[in-house]
């Protein structure tokens, strides 16, 4: 069972449950699986990114492997999914949302394991971005679509500043569940907000062919 503080144990089993949700319905959304895919997708983009973050810092056996919650939460997530999918279209908002609420929490208790396994604060703040980002990158390459990390939109740079909020009040002393919920809100309102408003990353300048015109610029899918 894991150690950690009550209302920070929370914010984790809350990330791991929307994002098994949010895996399983954007499974069924990219490809047309049976029960057993949406399940797999959707416990895959809850438990993935924590599994690379414990391997990383030699956590072993990973965290959701010691806490039956964490695996049961996922599950139950992939088969609610299952059952709204016919529901699919109507639930487009609710994807998005789900999506940005495990990548807010994430990227907060990613940041404070690491930490708390001993490692300095730019391993920490990446880790926190990995944890965050890494369950979802898997579930898209299982998918066949381009992760999201690396197309348009604001993604790893939200779950950027919620690791490096949660790093600086943990080094600042003053660390707890008001800290972890106002780096995991500030994730949240820059991914909602650059989908919102269309905000993207720095991209490269264009650059043009022989015919001085600029390569058309390939659309996300």
């Amino acid at each position: 069972m894991s150690s950690e503080p009550t209302p920070l144990l929370v914010l984790d089993l809350t990330g791991t449950f929307a994002f098994g949700l949010n895996g399983a319905l954007t499974a069924v959304r990219a490809a047309r699986l049976d029960v057993v895919g949406v399940v797999v997708l959707g416990m895959t983009t809850a438990l993935g990114g924590g599994f690379i973050r414990d391997i990383l810092i030699d956590s072993l056996p990973p965290a959701t492997l010691r806490d039956w919650r964490y695996y049961t939460l996922a599950a139950a997530g992939g088969l609610i999914a299952f059952a709204l999918s016919r529901h699919l279209r109507r639930i487009g908002t609710a994807i998005v949302v789900l999506d940005a609420v495990g990548l807010s929490t994430f990227a907060v208790t990613g940041a404070s394991k690491a930490l708390d396994s001993g490692l300095g604060v730019a391993p920490s703040v990446l880790l926190g971005v990995v944890t965050a980002v890494g369950g979802g990158t898997i579930r898209d390459v299982l998918v066949g679509r381009i992760p999201s990390v690396l197309r348009s939109g604001l993604y790893a740079i939200p779950a950027l500043v919620a690791a490096a909020m949660t790093v600086a009040a943990v080094e600042w002393g003053f660390y707890g569940l008001p800290a972890a919920l106002g780096a995991a809100t500030a994730c949240f309102l820059i991914r909602v907000f650059g989908l919102r408003y269309d905000l993207n990353a720095p991209e490269p300048p264009e650059t043009r062919g022989g015919s001085g015109e600029p390569h058309p610029r390939k659309e996300p899918s």
